[in-house]
């Protein structure tokens, strides 16, 4: 019976140190169409939720998980392109760069995927459909709104937001590959991250790159690291903002969705010299320029 193959979850990441035990494959896989489709109690799912990420995750739980995820989606294929993973959390101290990237990289052939829904827990920032409802995107942005191409998931929010917390679910939403693009781009807070996101995510693009983005966006602000891995392989390098001249001082204050905006549509300098820097780091991760540099000195 379903509550019967449920509570064998449950039992495996809520009966304490001794006594939990990783899911396999196949188990992931079938918990997580339990969830998506509601067959259990909201209850019994945000208990799941909480205790799956106390246990910890494991990366065959993820890669489970996101194989059952990927049975609920509706795709739309859009060559050229690349993937951009944000936090469903939104950001909450500073603008998103994305439509600033997008208005550089409108000569090119690029065309960025952004996808977005009602916020999650537990950040409470601004979302990019908040970004994206309240500006008109360059056409080279493809924004796709998670109640269209996932439901089931976008119905999640509410049990979601009565936990507040963050649940596995914030890992595997980020990069759905809904544009079923070759390239993808996420953001981490901390190098050991990078390891565990490589082995849940690279097998799925042929390019998969991870950079100390800002409040764990795509989105370099400071000085941070770039990995990126294919085929097996990973490189990594060091990029300094300030090398090009930048010197853009993060907010460490909450703003508001009419601050972001107003500083999206009238962005200072160090801003766009920012999202230039940003929109070279695509170009490089997307095979378009042999170097940063070079990306950077071709944009205008």
């Amino acid at each position: 019976m379903v509550l019967d193959n449920f509570q064998k979850y449950m039992k495996a990441v809520g009966t304490g140190p001794k006594g939990n035990r990783d899911l396999n494959f196949d188990e992931s896989k079938d918990m997580m169409h339990l969830i998506l489709q509601q067959s259990v109690h909201p209850q019994r799912i945000a208990a799941f939720l909480l205790g799956w990420r106390l246990k910890p995750e494991t990366i065959e739980e993820f890669k489970g998980a996101l194989c059952a995820l990927d049975e609920h989606l509706i795709q739309t294929k859009v060559q050229n392109s690349i993937e951009l993973g944000y936090p469903f959390d939104g950001k909450a101290k500073n603008p998103y760069l994305f439509p600033l990237i997008a208005k550089v990289l409108q000569d090119s052939t690029l065309n960025l995927i952004i996808v977005g829904d009602e916020v999650q827990p537990a950040k409470d920032g601004i979302t990019t459909k908040e970004i994206c409802s309240n500006i008109i995107l360059e056409k080279n942005t493809h924004f796709f709104d998670r109640k269209n191409y996932c439901k089931e998931l976008a119905n999640l929010t509410q049990i979601r937001q009565i936990l507040a917390l963050r649940s596995g679910l914030n890992t595997i939403e980020k990069l759905p590959n809904i544009a079923q693009s070759e390239f993808a781009i996420t953001g981490v807070h901390h190098k050991p991250y990078v390891k565990k996101y490589q082995e849940i995510f690279a097998s799925r693009y042929k390019k998969f790159a991870l950079i100390q983005g800002n409040e764990g966006s795509p989105e370099l602000f400071s000085k941070g690291a770039l990995w990126i891995s294919q085929n097996g392989y990973t490189t990594e390098e060091l990029i300094d903002p300030t090398f090009y001249g930048i010197n853009m001082a993060k907010s460490t204050e909450v703003i508001s969705l009419k601050a972001s905006l107003e500083m999206i549509q009238n962005p200072s300098a160090n801003l766009l010299k920012l999202a230039k820097l940003n929109a070279a780091i695509l170009l490089f991760v997307t095979d378009r320029a042999k170097s940063i540099n070079e990306a950077y000195e071709t944009l205008i």
